[in-house]
Parts: structure tokens; sequence; C-alpha cells
């Protein structure tokens, strides 16, 4: 690997479920974003993948509540950082509540799982509608596949159009489906046997493996998701500190293996993001 190919490194720094009691750096209202986001920024970090909490800090898919952390990201991180708001139903939300959040607030990136946003083959003419908005929009798209089947259904998908970028990015996730939800870099290889070459894909892992499966997408070429919604332990075992410690040792880390981290204005060339 060389410069010709940075690393982008995401962070995914709070997920749906977790609260303070499973860590107590863990960020939930918007100041702690925006801290949060600008630590990362500054350890290597091009984009933050975003969940917002209620006032009783369960998950939302609230408008407001992403306008007003993306409005404290900007204050205290700048402009730079791309910031990417997840669509996750979290057992709440429904496809159509789900879409319509995305189009109140015109994100620059979205994350959407295509087995919520288009579970059934009754909803491909929704989903359609909504994913030709998102290019139409220029909104960069990230589809989120879990297993084989999922990257063989998004791949047939996108043969027929569905899906309408011809050179789409999604992000693979292992060891959300496991008996203990934690990953394997062994698990990698059969996943990335059903990626469309043209296609750019990511990585996250749950578990204390995800800085050994960072190393492994680093080496394929991939690009990469790291933060306390998945995984709050350094490779030793030991307690992170905090989510830019883990931006700070994936980049270290690919710097090793050859590749630098990308800045966000690189991320948004090699993302489309106009």
């Amino acid at each position: 690997m060389t410069d010709s190919n940075p690393v982008m490194i995401a962070v995914a720094p709070n997920g749906a479920r977790k609260t303070k009691q499973d860590h107590p750096s863990l960020p939930i209202n918007a100041e702690e974003l925006a801290a949060t986001a600008a630590n990362c920024l500054a350890a290597g970090a091009c984009m933050i993948h975003l969940h917002v909490r209620d006032r009783q800090q369960g998950h939302t898919l609230d408008p407001d509540h992403y306008k007003t952390a993306i409005a404290a990201i900007r204050r205290e991180a700048g402009s730079e950082l791309i910031v990417q708001i997840t669509t996750e139903a979290g057992g709440i939300y429904h496809p159509r509540q789900q879409m319509q959040t995305v189009r109140e607030i015109r994100p620059e990136a979205v994350s959407l799982a295509i087995r919520e946003l288009c579970p059934a083959a009754g909803d491909e003419s929704v989903a359609a509608d909504f994913f030709a908005w998102l290019y139409r929009e220029r909104i960069s798209t990230q589809y989120i596949l879990y297993t084989r089947e999922d990257i063989q259904r998004f791949n047939a998908l996108q043969s027929r159009g569905i899906i309408p970028q011809e050179e789409a990015t999604i992000l693979l996730v292992l060891g959300k489906y496991s008996s203990d939800q934690q990953s394997s870099a062994e698990d990698l290889p059969p996943l990335l046997a059903e990626v469309k070459q043209q296609n750019s894909w990511w990585l996250c892992a749950f578990g204390a493996a995800e800085s050994a499966c960072m190393h492994s997408a680093v080496e394929l070429g991939g690009h990469c998701r790291v933060g306390f919604e998945n995984n709050l332990y350094y490779p030793d075992g030991s307690t992170a500190p905090d989510n830019d410690s883990l931006v700070s040792l994936l980049a270290e880390n690919a710097a090793k293996l050859g590749r630098r981290y990308a800045s966000p204005a690189e991320a948004r060339e090699l993302m489309g993001i106009r």
C-alpha cells in the first residue's frame, strides 16, 4: 500500500444503546459529541458516524436533535469533518420514518442498512425512490451489510438499478450477529469474496478484536470505522479511555502498513462528496 491509497477513518462514538454505565466517557449530549468530534478529527478521523439521543438518553431519529448536534459539532470541530447521520431503526422506527428523517435533515452523508430500508421485495419500489433521491441530492450514502446474503442481495439490487450508483460505498459489519457479538478477522475474506470490485468498502467490527479486524481491512485496501459504538477496548483487553484513543491507534497501525489516514478533504474527493 502507498500514499496514493490513504485509509479513511470514521469514528462511531456512541451508537444507539450504550450509556455512561458502559463507559463514563461515552458522549451522549450535543456538547459531548462535539468535543469528541474535535478530538477524533485531530487524531485522524475524517468522518463522524452520528447517533443522537432524546432527553431520556434513548435512541432517536428526531431531526431537531440531529440539527442541534450537527450545529454543535460545526462550532467545536469546524466545517472540515464529514458528519454522517445514521438511520438505525433501533427497534423503534419503520422505513418511512427513517427516510423522512433524512429528507428533513438533508445531511452531507448518511448510513443505512439494506435489511432495514428494503427488507423485502415488496419494499423495493419505495426504497428505489428514496435511493434515487439521495443520489440526486448528492448525499453520500453508505449501505450497511452484515452477511454474505446481505451482500448478494445488495449486488442484485445494484445490478437492477434499485441502488442507483454504479460505484457504491458499503460498510461491512463483523460480529453483530455472532452469539457473543465478538468479531473475528477470519470472517472478513468470505464477505469480501462477494463484494463487487467497483464498490468501495469500509469495515466495522464488534468487540475487542476490532483492532485485528481493522488491521486486515487496511492490508486489504479497505477503510475503517472504529469507536465506542462497537468496542470499548484496546487489543490487550484494557479499556480505552476515549474514542480518539481508538482512532489514534488505528492511524498509527495503518501508517505501519504503509497507509496514512485521509484528511476530510481527501475523503470527500474519494467519496464523491461535493
